[in-house]
């Protein structure tokens, strides 16, 4: 054997110890290995968010990125299972109808990293959660409605009346009020996150009823405001370039900084349960109001004043917007 071949040999065992003693070392050095599991299409507001997060970090070159999009809460637990045994050391996605069942998976697979969008608490020592904390901009975009409206009706329309939902609806409806006592409130849901003719009907049926601003918490409202020539606010993502004579403002979503936390702490090999809905809010740039764009003029200034002042003290720490996760009612007579 020679010195050269020896030599080599004797160096690949040595790199391979090290990388053994330092498990931190070798995923810093190899891209993470992410999945994401998500039960809607990617254009669904709330997943593709996630998957835009998860695709930022992939193009910088930092993960290495797979994605199931549309699979049924029967399916979830199976293809949770995949990942976790086809070497993802990251899992995210949301288990919101799956509870149970994920988190059973996330116990057999303690060296795997997950963090779901849940209902529920995290889990030792590696089932993190997380959820679209973004009330502070739901307020604000109410006081935009609440400045908006003249026939003093909003109309709203939500996926399910769950905790997530609620507080974005309920923070949304505290925002007009305060801009406007008189405003009153229609409310409905689908009772489903992605059937956008459903919540286009929904939406008409409020229109019929006098509402000329729509909350726009599921697709299909903002085309329903269109057809109808009424106004619209949206939700999570902002489609205004898509309705720009509809959309007014939008309550923003940015699952960066959640995104970019789990993947850093799981390549330093210290991810670990933890609740991640505080990096949703705007004091960590997890949320914000979208420009008000094409409707920067037509916006009353008096109202946009209040708004950014309410903005302001939202951000340093003035103000806390209430959290209310109550399924909200409709006001309306």
């Amino acid at each position: 054997m020679s010195l050269k071949v020896f030599s080599r040999r004797q160096s690949l065992i040595l790199a391979a110890a090290l990388v053994a003693l330092t498990p931190g070392l070798s995923l810093a050095q190899a891209k993470l290995k992410v999945a994401g599991i998500y039960t809607v299409p990617f254009e669904q507001q709330w997943a593709g968010r996630l998957h835009q997060a998860l695709k930022a970090a992939e193009a910088r070159g930092e993960i290495e990125y797979k994605a199931s999009e549309n699979v049924s809460n029967a399916d979830y637990e199976r293809v949770m299972r995949e990942y976790a045994t086809s070497g993802s050391q990251l899992i995210v996605g949301e288990v919101f109808g799956v509870e149970t069942a994920a988190r059973k998976v996330a116990k057999d697979f303690p060296k795997v990293s997950f963090l779901m969008g849940s209902s529920g608490k995290p889990v030792a020592p590696n089932f993190s959660v997380f959820d679209n904390y973004i009330q502070e901009p739901a307020y604000l975009s109410g006081m935009i409605a609440g400045g908006m409206t003249k026939s003093n009706k909003i109309g709203m329309v939500g996926g399910f009346p769950i905790p997530e939902v609620n507080r974005l609806m309920n923070a949304f409806m505290m925002g007009a009020k305060e801009v406007n006592p008189k405003v009153e409130f229609s409310v409905s849901f689908i009772n489903s996150w992605f059937d956008p003719p459903k919540a286009k009907e929904a939406a008409f049926a409020m229109i019929d009823k006098g509402a000329d601003v729509m909350y726009a918490e599921r697709f299909g409202v903002s085309d329903a405001a269109k057809e109808k020539g009424k106004l619209a606010i949206g939700n999570v993502i902002n489609t205004q370039a898509q309705y720009p004579d509809t959309v007014v403002a939008s309550a923003l979503w940015h699952f960066e900084p959640s995104a970019d936390r789990a993947i850093k702490l799981v390549k330093e090999g210290k991810f670990s349960a933890e609740d991640y809905g505080q990096y949703s809010m705007m004091k960590y740039k997890g949320s914000s109001l979208a420009p008000l764009g094409t409707f920067e003029k037509k916006v009353p200034a008096d109202v946009v004043a209040k708004m950014k002042a309410k903005e302001k003290a939202i951000v340093d720490g003035s103000f806390s917007v209430k959290v209310d996760d109550s399924q909200p009612k409709s006001t309306a007579k």
